[in-house]
């Protein structure tokens, strides 16, 4: 399931220092408050894709029509499956932030055998793993959301599952580290065998 082990890395981009990272922002015309995250930092190398990036997910993260913690459970799914560092630490403060359980945080790791599931939560975490594996919901998959959520609800879903899958794949393209003193890997620093280069299952 995963493993204890020290994580390292460099970016493949330089990180703009705040002055050029606020610079940038506000030449996009994005609030420089977001620029205290390294991904952004990176991203604003480009404004223009910076400025759509931060558009795109502030909808989702703040003008949603589904059950944030539905979200982010799948966000600590994808970090888990695909590996993502970044992904994993930065949303699991988010959710604890919004009062989700850490056990139920937790069970991303392994949702078949997490108890605390219902059906949505389960068809949801389905979701993530279709897109990760097979670059799409499933149609049982989708029978099975379809039975919970209306249809501005599963446009959501589908934005924010194949929306944090892309977002994984940026930090771990680009090799976007941690910001300075921040622990890897919460609560336990257990590390999914795909951070290791292990397949995912």
């Amino acid at each position: 399931m995963g493993h204890n082990a020290p994580v390292s890395s460099q970016p493949r981009l330089r990180i703009l220092d705040s002055d050029e990272a606020r610079a940038a922002a506000e030449t996009a015309g994005v609030d420089a408050s977001v620029t205290v995250l390294n991904l952004n930092r990176v991203l604003f190398h480009h404004p223009g894709m910076g400025r759509r990036f931060v558009q795109y997910f502030t909808e989702l993260m703040f003008k949603h029509r589904v059950d944030p913690r539905l979200r982010e459970l799948a966000i600590l799914r994808i970090a888990w499956v695909t590996g993502s560092v970044y992904e994993w630490t930065q949303h699991w403060h988010v959710a604890v932030g919004l009062g989700l359980s850490p056990d139920d945080l937790l069970g991303v790791r392994d949702p078949d055998s997490h108890p605390g599931y219902d059906d949505l939560d389960r068809a949801v975490l389905a979701a993530v793993d279709d897109v990760v594996v097979a670059g799409s919901v499933s149609p049982p998959t989708w029978e099975r959301l379809a039975a919970h959520l209306d249809e501005a609800q599963l446009v959501e879903v589908v934005m924010f599952v194949c929306g944090w899958r892309m977002v994984a794949s940026i930090l771990l393209s680009l090799e976007v580290p941690l910001e300075d003193g921040t622990e890897p890997w919460p609560p336990d620093g257990v590390v999914p065998d795909t951070a290791a280069g292990e397949p995912v299952r």
